[in-house]
């Protein structure tokens, strides 16, 4: 009976305090990741401008009542309003438990689509380092890097059989790295090490969860690059 009063109560207040004006968007095809801790999403979003999408978007959607998350689309048609989400589902949250629950033709909303703040940068190369959580990011940056030649970069894949998947269906400039330590900046750094970049005309841009993230770039730093040679973007610790 309390259950049943408090969701009552719950829908009361979405429809009085929640936006009215949520834009909407459906469900075209779910793909697990076996084991399912990566959720691939193609979306239909009518209202999406994707012609405006000159920095790493970022789309703010509703995954309960008065909770919000923020997923990067990656691999948009602008003609067809159409995009694909990579979902880490590796952790437990009301995130992840939306993810899992979609299935085709389901309706989404979202509050709004922002941006990162990230574009390329004009230089010989554009390296992308991030975790599962990023890949969505990760790819995002790769379909705005021109010419493609100038990307590359590596993703750290805890999972042996995701780590398979990716590298039969996806582009070769992005490679998968084993995670040899708990948030995964060693396992990257060494993979950096293994590439001899040079020491100019290289930006890195690292995504992923925040330990990572800061943790690496300051390695990245300790190896000579400067500051103004690294964009990162923190999520999750």
């Amino acid at each position: 009976m309390e259950t049943s009063t408090l969701h009552k109560i719950k829908q009361k207040a979405e429809r009085w305090f929640e936006p009215s004006q949520l834009n909407k968007g459906r469900v075209l095809e779910v793909r697990h990741w076996e084991p399912s801790t990566i959720i691939e999403i193609d979306l239909y979003l009518p209202c999406a401008d994707m012609y405006q999408w000159t920095e790493i978007p970022y789309i703010k959607f509703k995954v309960e009542t008065f909770t919000y998350r923020d997923y990067s689309p990656s691999g948009w048609d602008a003609e067809t309003h159409t995009c694909t989400l990579f979902i880490d589902a590796a952790h437990k949250g009301v995130g992840t438990n939306w993810a899992h629950n979609l299935k085709k033709d389901d309706e989404v909303s979202y509050l709004k689509i922002g941006t990162s703040h990230q574009a390329p940068e004009i230089t010989p190369a554009i390296i992308s380092l991030g975790d599962e959580s990023s890949l969505g990011h990760m790819l995002a940056l790769q379909q705005m890097v021109l010419p493609a030649a100038r990307f590359s970069g590596a993703v750290l894949m805890a999972d042996g059989q995701h780590r398979d998947f990716f590298n039969q269906y996806f582009p070769a400039s992005i490679q998968t790295v084993g995670r040899h330590d708990v948030y995964g900046h060693h396992s990257l750094m060494q993979w950096v090490t293994d590439q001899n970049y040079s020491l100019e005309n290289t930006m890195f841009y690292l995504a992923g969860n925040n330990m990572m993230v800061s943790q690496l770039r300051r390695m990245l730093r300790l190896q000579g690059y400067s500051s103004g040679q690294i964009k990162a973007k923190g999520f999750w610790s």
